[in-house]
């Protein structure tokens, strides 16, 4: 039997007690639990977004012995000496996490809130006064305070998920989105309670309207140093999963260099630097590969689009049908965007873009200093395989193989450079419809 993969655990104390393999996080964790300011790190689904909630969380209640043998272990006690002070100081946690509900009903998004802080009420011993969130959460991170004597960590992850998923009834988005901005209006008056504050989601879909009231809210999704906290770069890869590469050459008859090219096609790709990727050595420190993906392959020792094929959100479907996204744009280089564009993104933006970039259906590839703009491309294998067969059928239904005028066909045309074959089968897409 081989050794322990974390596929779809997101608990950091699960995979440290029951013996799975790690891929070492914890100096990103380290350094953004010393942020000083509100911090908000969005990334692609399936990224490792909620182990590194996790990881913080296990950080902040001083859970020493789940650190042994890791990276913040020796900066943990460097920092402590630093600081004079003790390290691994065990401090109050608030986590909020918008998993586990359906909101796609009216009140789902109330429904959730309410569990989740009576939850944290039980555990604090905080009489519920009010119906009204607000007035819960401010008593929490007051009481919490008082209680332990330390200032409170809130924790926040999926933070837009009542959003993506109310995305197609107006009223209820705009609704959630008015409940979620007065929930996190309440730590704007609460700064001398709060020690830190992390959110993360998918997008930064709706992020300024939501946060306005935390006037420092630090969006570090595309900053050098944190570029690798989420996602697996290939040294990462090459020095933990030694033996399931080996296996996995095995099983596809492939030398290591070999197996290693042919997961970096498929699997690699993904760049949250604002220089872009670079090359060689340089390149494999920059990008990351899809965790979920390269974690998958190795365990089942098969190539196969793991991620897709865990859903395509339907509203991005129906935005690149009707924006009419001319499907060589996505790998020859056309796609230009600012970083403002790409994070300052809106419900009602017809633009198929920014959101395509914020959930990982495309990835920054270069970078212009004079312009501040960024060059956007499918980040590798899996995801254009995966935009063939579903993202273009569903932008054009009238495709057939009788025809001759299926997906593949188009692609023919696209891979030959071929404009007017592709202009043809659009066209007569579009007398289909």
């Amino acid at each position: 039997m081989g050794r322990k993969l974390p596929i779809g655990i997101q608990s950091f104390e699960k995979i440290r007690c029951d013996g799975f393999v790690y891929v070492d996080k914890t100096a990103w964790v380290h350094g953004l639990a010393r942020a000083g300011v509100p911090v908000f790190l969005s990334r692609p689904r399936r990224f490792g977004k909620s182990l590194l909630v996790s990881t913080l969380r296990a950080y902040f209640e001083g859970r020493s012995d789940l650190f042994r043998g890791l990276a913040i272990e020796r900066l943990e006690e460097a920092a402590a000496r630093e600081e004079g002070r003790e390290p691994w100081v065990a401090r109050p946690v608030l986590l909020l996490s918008f998993n586990g509900a359906d909101y796609t009903r009216e009140g789902g998004l109330e429904g959730k809130l309410d569990a989740m802080l009576a939850d944290l009420e039980d555990a604090w011993g905080v009489e519920r006064r009010s119906d009204a969130p607000g007035p819960r959460f401010q008593r929490l991170l007051v009481t919490a305070h008082a209680v332990s004597g330390h200032r409170v960590a809130v924790l926040v992850d999926e933070y837009d998920k009542p959003l993506l998923e109310a995305v197609d009834d107006f009223a209820l988005e705009e609704r959630n989105r008015a409940a979620l901005k007065g929930f996190y209006s309440v730590p704007k008056d609460a700064d001398e309670h709060l020690r830190f504050t992390f959110i993360t989601g998918v997008t930064t879909f709706s992020k300024v309207s939501i946060f306005s009231d935390l006037n420092q809210l630090s969006d570090v999704s595309l900053e050098r140093d944190y570029a690798a906290a989420c996602g697996i770069t290939e040294p990462e890869l090459v020095a933990t999963f030694g033996p399931e590469l080996d296996a996995l050459a095995s099983k596809l008859g492939l030398d290591a260099a070999g197996c290693l090219e042919a997961l970096r096609d498929l699997y690699d790709g993904y760049c949250f630097h604002p220089d872009g990727p670079g090359e060689g050595a340089e390149r494999a420190g920059r990008c990351v590969y899809n965790s979920f993906s390269l974690v998958s392959a190795l365990q089942k020792r098969r190539l196969a689009s793991w991620w897709f094929s865990t859903g395509t959100p339907t509203f991005l479907v129906r935005r690149v049908r009707e924006a009419e996204l001319d499907p060589r744009r996505l790998t020859d280089g056309t796609l230009w965007a600012t970083e403002r564009r790409l994070s300052d993104y809106r419900a009602d933006d017809p633009d198929p873009i920014p959101p395509m970039f914020q959930a990982g259906y495309l990835t920054i590839r270069g970078a212009d200093p004079k312009t501040g703009r960024y060059e956007l491309a499918v980040p590798n294998g899996e995801v254009r395989h995966g935009l063939e067969e579903s993202l273009l059928p569903a932008w054009a239904p009238g495709y057939s193989e009788a025809r001759g005028t299926d997906v593949f066909t188009l692609l023919g045309h696209v891979e030959a450079g071929d404009g007017d074959g592709v202009r043809d089968v659009l066209a007569a897409d579009r007398t289909a419809r």
